[in-house]
């Protein structure tokens, strides 16, 4: 059987941590930054934790 490819699209939207999570960037921070309120833009600058329920799909997709 070949070997499983890894989803190229996911490896470089997901970085996982030495724990073994699975961070992802927000969404709405690629542009229209001007109308957007400082403290939202810092809000969303930061990387965050996947949801519980998609945890399992990316692995798969990551090849984990």
């Amino acid at each position: 059987m070949p070997k499983m490819k890894t989803d190229s699209g996911a490896k470089k939207r997901i970085k996982i941590t030495g724990s073994g999570k699975l961070r992802r960037r927000k969404a709405f921070r690629g542009h229209l930054m001007e109308k957007k309120s400082s403290a939202r833009s810092r809000r969303l600058g930061r990387e965050t934790d996947l949801a519980p329920g998609q945890e399992k799909r990316v692995k798969r997709l990551l090849g984990l």
